[in-house]
């Protein structure tokens, strides 16, 4: 059954910290699914990109993500997060948002690849 709700940005979802992120940076996949511009202007090292409006299940497997690692999801500000980190936990990904998004990232100042 269809369930339109996951896929809004409503609701609570587990979170990570950006001081949690930080120190597990190495062993998180990280998933940003801002648009392909807002990615290419600042994103966090190590992060792939997958733009919410091409979220999918087949777009999600063409990543590549390892099962066995966990997934943090990242936005601007914590709102699109929501229903990528739905659908990857429905897929039995173990996946938190980071929460904030990058707005909180870039307020503790920490560090990202800028263009």
């Amino acid at each position: 059954m269809f369930n339109i709700l996951m896929y809004l940005p409503l609701g609570k979802v587990p979170e990570t910290t950006c001081q949690e992120l930080w120190q597990k940076r190495e062993i998180v996949q990280i998933v940003d699914v801002r648009s392909t511009q807002e990615f290419k202007h600042s994103h966090i090292e190590g992060a792939v990109n997958l733009p919410i409006t091409k979220l999918n299940e087949s777009s999600i497997q063409s990543l590549g993500l390892d099962p066995d690692q966990p997934v943090v999801t990242i936005c601007l500000s914590a709102h699109r997060s929501i229903p990528a980190t739905r659908r990857l936990a429905k897929m039995g990904y173990s996946v938190t948002q980071l929460k904030g998004g990058m707005k909180s990232w870039w307020k503790n100042s920490l560090p990202c690849i800028e263009n």
